[in-house]
């Protein structure tokens, strides 16, 4: 158990930055291959305590996955972690956290849903205040 949280906490930790202007990235939709994650698995266009999702396809189940709220704007970068990989020790380098400072982070458990249906850790790197973050429901 504390092998695992140590993982994911040295992960969080090891985010960098994207690799393309990151004023693309702060509206939805973001463009650089992300696509709507309700137009690639069943999942709602606007999921309650996340927002509207975009990812790279080629890039999951990982991500990085941008979230943004109801006026198109950027408020996270999430990533899935399986469990699995965790507990392998995979590693998962170079890490983009997107073009905004990041407020605070989220870690929390998921038994899977569709897109990443293991289960898995999210990591949300919220580049807005709790109050805010709050409010995407």
């Amino acid at each position: 158990m504390f092998k695992r949280a140590l993982a994911v906490t040295v992960l969080a930790a090891a985010i960098a930055a994207p690799a393309y202007p990151a004023e693309t990235l702060l509206k939805a939709p973001p463009g650089h291959g992300y696509k709507k994650v309700s137009g690639l698995v069943k999942l709602p266009e606007f999921v309650p305590g996340l927002g509207k999702l975009y990812v790279k396809p080629a890039t999951l189940p990982a991500g990085p996955f941008l979230a943004y709220d109801k006026s198109g704007k950027l408020v996270s970068t999430i990533y899935m972690i399986p469990i699995k990989d965790i507990d392998e020790h995979k590693p998962f380098e170079e890490l983009a956290s997107g073009p905004k400072k990041v407020d605070h982070v989220d870690l929390y458990y998921n038994a899977g849903h569709p897109g990443v249906e293991v289960p898995h850790y999210h990591i949300v790197l919220w580049y807005i205040s709790e109050k805010e973050a709050d409010k995407l429901k």
